[in-house]
């Protein structure tokens, strides 16, 4: 059964990956990633595929972990006999509120949920919501694909969003090993879903001289936005995507990004840009 959760958590991520390529490159060829969903599906027992198939159908993410003894979709605290039940993975679980397939993930980056706002305070609207000037770096240090996904991670960590980097970033080459996040226009956006606690959050660097991430195109990634996504929040950042892309498709919006030399003005331009295309 270990095995067939596996298959099921893996087949979900080449689903997503996939979804995650059309709304940052409608035009983009999947056919290897079409193959590979195809050939898992295939693998798992006839039974298993059509219960995936049926939940799937109906909800983004047929399969989610839980966390803390709660569904991590739904947020429901499950009883502690099947968190116990679904720990010991003898057989499939379900969700008793959402359907969803549940299973146990023993070590994971958890997000660490910031003090909330003064009264008084103006409410956070677009980009401002996800991200803050402590997430931005317009020079990254590192030159290759590796560390420069490291250096976001530890960020992350260093400003007290995320109470582990080095697993962040474990998390984050796993995801890159599926397929690519760069996309035309020297962007790209490795990220890290399931990570729990709090909201979605985005950590921006920028690379002057570019990087080869691996993407399809020939150009050097200049623009990295690294993000953080609890499994609530999935669905969401698809159109969180969509709206980057959309900005920053446009050659203007790249320059004034990339000419943004400190982390207060690489903020106030983000800010910005992203106004009208992140609601």
């Amino acid at each position: 059964m270990h095995k067939i959760i596996n298959d099921l958590v893996q087949l979900q991520e080449l689903m997503v990956a996939r979804s995650q390529q059309v709304a940052s490159m409608p035009d983009a060829r999947l056919t290897q990633l079409e193959e590979a969903i195809r050939t898992l599906f295939q693998s798992l027992p006839p039974e298993v595929a059509l219960r995936f198939k049926r939940i799937e159908e109906r909800n983004p993410l047929a399969i989610v972990p839980v966390a803390n003894g709660i569904c991590s979709a739904c947020g429901m605290a499950l009883p502690v006999s099947l968190v116990h039940d679904i720990h010991a993975a003898d057989r499939l679980h379900q969700c008793p509120n959402c359907a969803r397939l549940l299973y146990y993930r023993a070590t994971y980056a958890r997000r660490i949920l910031k003090p909330a706002a003064r009264r008084g305070t103006a409410p956070k609207v677009s980009i401002e919501r996800f991200s803050s000037e402590e997430l931005m770096i317009p020079q990254l240090a590192s030159a290759g694909r590796d560390d420069v996904i490291r250096e976001l991670c530890m960020k992350m960590e260093v400003e007290g969003f995320v109470d582990n980097g080095s697993r962040l970033f474990e998390e984050a080459l796993k995801r890159e090993a599926i397929v690519s996040t760069a996309v035309d226009y020297s962007l790209a956006f490795p990220h890290v879903r399931g990570v729990e606690g709090g909201g979605l959050t985005l950590a921006l660097g920028l690379h002057s001289k570019g990087l080869k991430f691996g993407g399809p195109s020939r150009l050097l990634t200049k623009i990295i936005f690294f993000m953080v996504i609890p499994t609530a929040a999935s669905a969401f950042y698809l159109k969180l995507l969509a709206g980057l892309t959309r900005t920053f498709e446009k050659e203007e919006n790249r320059k004034k990004l990339i000419e943004a030399d400190t982390p207060e003005k690489l903020w106030k331009t983000l800010v910005k840009l992203t106004k009208n295309t992140i609601l």
